[in-house]
């Protein structure tokens, strides 16, 4: 798999991570458990290392955090996590027990979700940097109605990451996000790769078009995310998955030829 640098560090991060919004909430299912386990070993496999998650997401944390612990993982992953909460003292407890939900002394991301009280939650973040309790900082979002207020957070505050949705049918972070981003030296996560799965949905019974097979694609997911990656400014993304099969499939977007921007000229018209 390809990699990317985190531009606050120059430390390579792999260029596909696994969301778990969704997929990895089956706290109360402990026979789904084996197959999100699967999922992970095809992201470690492949070379992958980001797994994101949230308080957010029901039980996801719990999950991921213990099947990591039962396969002596732990050190295979980066750990993205986020605080989506107000108030500095709930924002601190809320991390706490995401610290006790991953089995971890430090998380390598933790982001301020969807900008929820998001002066409050940085403050706390730099200092827990400062102790090592957390290697980066950033803030995320999912939609192009926070793309102001996101843009000012980005223009104000120094940031390692920040996370936000693009896809063939979301472009817009095209226009100010991801060259804010590259300009202000600011690794990307992207999610939502797939239009929250209306993408795939929309394509699947379409054939591929003949240039999918030089540029290493064989299926549309991979096609969508070589898009993602085509921008240079984008660093990771992650799409969500609770199939290893799926997993492996993203994965392989991943490696072999990234297009440049220029390739996609034309050829998403009537797509």
């Amino acid at each position: 798999m390809q990699m990317r640098p985190i531009p606050s560090t120059g430390a390579a991060l792999p260029v596909i991570g696994c969301g778990t919004w969704l997929g990895f909430d089956v706290g109360g299912s402990p026979a789904e458990w084996p197959e999100r386990g699967r999922v992970l070993d095809e992201l470690f496999k492949a070379g992958g290392t980001v797994i994101d998650s949230s308080p957010m997401y029901g039980t996801a944390e719990q999950v991921a955090g213990s099947l990591l612990e039962r396969a002596g993982d732990r050190d295979k992953a980066f750990i993205a996590t986020k605080v989506w909460t107000s108030g500095r003292e709930a924002g601190i407890a809320q991390m706490e027990r995401s610290f006790a939900h991953w089995r971890a002394r430090r998380i390598d991301l933790m982001q301020v979700h969807n900008l929820v009280d998001w002066k409050t939650h940085l403050s706390t973040l730099r200092e827990w940097k400062a102790l090592g309790r957390i290697g980066y900082l950033g803030v995320t979002h999912y939609t192009e109605s926070a793309y102001a207020e996101l843009e000012t957070v980005m223009r104000a505050e120094p940031l390692d990451f920040v996370q936000f949705n693009y896809s063939i049918a979301h472009r817009q972070a095209e226009q100010r996000l991801l060259p804010l981003a590259a300009e202000r030296g600011m690794a990307v996560l992207v999610n939502l790769p797939f239009g929250a799965g209306k993408e795939l949905a929309r394509l699947r019974s379409k054939p591929l078009p003949p240039w999918a097979g030089p540029i290493g694609c064989w299926s549309w997911n991979q096609v969508l995310l070589k898009f993602v990656l085509s921008n240079p400014a984008v660093t990771c993304v992650i799409p969500g998955t609770s199939s290893a099969d799926h997993m492996r499939e993203n994965a392989m977007a991943g490696a072999g030829e990234i297009p440049p921007r220029e390739f996609w000229k034309g050829k998403l018209d009537g797509l």
